[in-house]
């Protein structure tokens, strides 16, 4: 009876280490994922290492804050759906409205941040970065798909 005990506890205690080091990858994979976006932003639009250390922590807020928006919609959405099986047609209405109010704030925050970015960059690297993140970004999903769809042939 006790090493049956033990056992459990042995295993119970393996499974949330072995999650709690799951959570610690995934968000040093975010910390690797931001490094490489930065490089290889900095790169490709030929930014000085002080036009980086002034773009990069503004570009960061903005996506902070957009993710934000996102957060906040996606909550709403799930919400919707989750109290109401069989939604009414004001509901998706509103569904509706709270997209496009998404999609204002989002362009209210590009508008607000193009002054600030005017001040850092000039519109020549501005392009290019917001185009190397662009091309970045799209990389490593193409990347991560890939990943998934070996880790599926192999299982």
């Amino acid at each position: 009876m006790k090493k049956t005990i033990i056992f459990l506890l042995s295993a119970i205690t393996l499974s949330i280490f072995s999650f709690s080091l799951r959570a610690q990858d995934r968000k040093m994979n975010v910390e690797d994922f931001e490094k490489r976006k930065q490089a290889y932003v900095k790169e490709k639009a030929a930014l000085t290492d002080e036009e980086a250390q002034r773009y990069f922590p503004l570009n960061s807020e903005l996506n902070r804050k957009k993710f934000e928006l996102n957060r906040q919609y996606r909550q709403k959405l799930e919400k919707a759906r989750k109290n109401n099986q069989k939604m009414s047609d004001e509901e998706y209405r509103q569904i509706i409205e709270n997209d496009v109010e998404l999609k204002m704030k989002e362009a209210e925050l590009e508008k607000e941040y193009s002054a600030k970015f005017d001040k850092v960059l000039s519109p020549e690297k501005l392009f290019k970065a917001q185009q190397a993140e662009k091309t970045f970004i799209q990389q490593e999903v193409a990347r991560f798909r890939q990943q998934e769809k070996s880790k599926g042939k192999n299982k």
